[in-house]
Order: C-alpha cells, then sequence, then structure tokens
C-alpha cells in the first residue's frame, strides 16, 4: 500500500464562512478576467507583419500553400506540433505535450463559424500523420512542413500557435502563443482570443470596422451552422444578455 503524505489541508468551514471566503476569492477572479480581456483587445491591436515568402505543406490531398491553409477564411491558427524522427515517441505517437494539447481541441465548427481556421503542422509524412490522427482520434487539418516555416516563425525547437490574417491573397502574420500560454488553448475562446478580429462579439473592445454581431446570436450546434437563423434561439439569447448586463461580471 501506498504510503501518502499528511496533507495540510483548510480549515473546514460552515456555508456560510465557506459562501463569504468564495465571494472573496470571486472578486479577484473578475478582475483577473477583465484583465484577460483588456489583453485580447491589446493584442487585437499588434501591428501586422507581411508574410512575402511563400511557404509549402503537404496535406492529404498534396501540395499546399500557407494560403491554402486558410481554407477560404479570413484567420488561421497553425500549431507547430512535434510529430517526426527524433521526437519521443516517434513513430507510434507525437510528443506527449502536443498530444496532450491536441486532445483538447474542441470542435472546429465554432471557430469555422468566425471565418477561422485551425490547423496543426509536424514534420512527418502525411502517411504517419494519417495514421496517427486515427489512432488518436484527432480530426483536425494536419499538414507537414517542407520548408523554413518553423524556423521562420519561432518554432523549429519548440511548439507554438502562430496566428495568421488574410486580405486577399496577402498575408500578416498577427501573433504568437507558446511555452505556457500553449497550456490554455483548446477552447473556441481560447483561440478567437488569440486572433486579430477575437470573438467578433459587440461588447468586445475592437478597432472601428472590425467585424462584430450581438452576443450569443452566432452560437450553434456544431452540426447546425448551415442552418437559417432560429427565432427561439433569438429570444433565448436575448433573456441570456438582458440577465448577464444586470450583474457585475
Amino acid at each position: 500500500m501506498t504510503k501518502h503524505t499528511a496533507m495540510k489541508t483548510p480549515p473546514v468551514v460552515s456555508q456560510q464562512a465557506w459562501e463569504a471566503a468564495r465571494e472573496g476569492l470571486l472578486v479577484k477572479e473578475k478582475a483577473t478576467l477583465r484583465a484577460k480581456d483588456a489583453l485580447a483587445a491589446e493584442r487585437r491591436r499588434m501591428p501586422w507583419m507581411a508574410v512575402e515568402k511563400p511557404y509549402a505543406f503537404e496535406g492529404p490531398d498534396g501540395k499546399a500553400s500557407l494560403l491554402d491553409l486558410f481554407e477560404g477564411r479570413r484567420q488561421l491558427i497553425v500549431y507547430r506540433a512535434f510529430f517526426e524522427p527524433g521526437v519521443y515517441g516517434w513513430p507510434e505517437h507525437a510528443c506527449r505535450g502536443c498530444s496532450l494539447g491536441a486532445d483538447q481541441v474542441s470542435n472546429l465548427a465554432h471557430l469555422n463559424a468566425r471565418d477561422t481556421t485551425l490547423v496543426y503542422a509536424s514534420r512527418a509524412p502525411q502517411a504517419d500523420i494519417a495514421r496517427l490522427k486515427k489512432r488518436m482520434g484527432w480530426e483536425m487539418p494536419w499538414y507537414t512542413i517542407t520548408d523554413s516555416f518553423d524556423a521562420d516563425f519561432g518554432v523549429d525547437e519548440w511548439h507554438g500557435h502562430n496566428v495568421f490574417i488574410r486580405d486577399g491573397k496577402s498575408i500578416f502574420r498577427t501573433y504568437l502563443i507558446n511555452s505556457r500560454g500553449d497550456e490554455a488553448m483548446g477552447t473556441v475562446w481560447s483561440y478567437l482570443d488569440a486572433t486579430p478580429l477575437g470573438r467578433q462579439e459587440v461588447w468586445e473592445d475592437s478597432p472601428e470596422g472590425y467585424p462584430q454581431t450581438p452576443t450569443y446570436k452566432w452560437w450553434n450546434w456544431n452540426d447546425n451552422y448551415e442552418a437559417a437563423p432560429d427565432k427561439k434561439w433569438a429570444e433565448v439569447s436575448d433573456a441570456g444578455e438582458a440577465a448577464f448586463r444586470n450583474k457585475d461580471d
């Protein structure tokens, strides 16, 4: 039997005392949330860097350019995952940390509905990537890096999410999240908060002219985004928005 070291636990208190302690901590949590919103707003005002070099990838359907990775959408997030010879776990597995991150990726339909594409990129051949995705149950698009993309964007020796936006065929790099910043990635909100257009909801502090729609209205089931707007959901979301306006959130 394993012997556990005795833990010095917090005190056990009444419900009233517990509620008071929770309310005290909630003040700090709300301040942290507002600080995160402010940081995302600042991120939306980051300068853009033009991407002028033509990068080449291999995908399930053959050769692909960086522009192809957008899949016609306006924003692109590229996560550099380590799956290739020399990486611990090869060839059965990708890096354990990158794999843990891949397990957290939420349904991509919601990102796509905000004109945003998420892809993974590694140096493993496509046959190995397809085998790994099937084994692990991953569904994100996953490309093979064939040139200096990883070195040029700071992810040749460590993982990271590079964020891009396009204007027609012109591509711009807008942000990089790496190291412990990657721990928070995986939700729709963490991805959108990393992008130059953000969540694209009216409550956000975004530069003039940025696309924004009413809060909650665009939310949908992941298999229902092609359907016409639902009047019942509009009523429900109106009530939800009114309720939250009356709270100090």
